[in-house]
């Protein structure tokens, strides 16, 4: 069995993978050696693998190392059944290329774009060869509704529940469309403008993920454990080197 975990910036994925199976999986505020190892203990793992987008932890990563028999941390030195065509690529989100690995396993031989929604939005694209070839970032719900109230010195701090008008009629509701909607028609467009140039899978992960997916206009498929699977196919491949 396999324990893959996804470290994120608001949050924590843990998943227990029989082969390609998902067995369980656990969303965590905190990351700890006390909260893996009833898991583990649980679960009893053979390989673990770490792919996490905060600063390195390495009491942790010793843990892991020292509690499941094979442990590895997610970079782009481990075998990845794509070619990274990425200008710095030890600064990319290792996040992102399990998500693109996760898409690339379920749509071979397919053109993807692939957008994750959470603290930050990414949008990435993956030839039909399977060729990472880079993508955007801009700032999820969160963070716009947060920097509207920080920067401002009158405007609220709301979040994404409650109503949502083509035109606000007060001030909670002008900055929920504002963010909401902004967030919509440039995603909108994204796919629009992608498939324009090439028939193209759009996947959709990532904590707003299905929030987002019956709000777009264009077709588009909601995954959220996209990441996980990644991670997993990844893993197993370490294994069979």
């Amino acid at each position: 069995m396999n324990i893959v975990i996804d470290r994120g910036n608001s949050g924590n994925k843990i998943a227990l993978f029989e082969k390609n199976t998902l067995v369980k999986s656990f969303q965590l505020t905190v990351l700890t050696k006390a909260v893996l190892l009833p898991i583990i203990e649980e679960f009893h793992p053979q390989a673990s693998i770490l792919c996490t987008v905060t600063k390195k932890d390495s009491i942790l990563n010793a843990f892991l190392a020292n509690t499941v028999p094979v442990f590895y941390e997610m970079n782009t030195q481990l075998s990845l059944p794509l070619t990274i065509d990425y200008k710095t690529p030890k600064t990319l989100g290792m996040d992102r290329i399990a998500a693109a690995v996760g898409a690339l396993k379920q749509k071979p031989d397919t053109n993807l774009l692939i957008i994750d929604i959470g603290t930050a939005i990414t949008v990435d694209f993956i030839t039909d060869k399977g060729v990472y070839k880079g993508g955007n970032i801009s700032p999820g719900p969160i963070l716009r509704f947060r920097a509207l109230h920080r920067f401002t010195n009158k405007l609220p701090l709301i979040n994404e529940n409650g109503d949502i008008p083509d035109l606000g009629y007060d001030t909670e509701t002008a900055i929920r469309s504002g963010v909401i909607e902004g967030i919509v028609r440039e995603l909108d467009s994204y796919i629009t403008e992608y498939k324009k140039k090439q028939p193209v899978f759009a996947f959709l992960t990532g904590g707003y993920a299905f929030y987002f997916e019956r709000r777009l206009k264009n077709a588009i498929f909601a995954d959220g454990n996209l990441v996980l699977n990644g991670l997993n196919e990844i893993l197993n491949d370490q294994l069979v080197i």
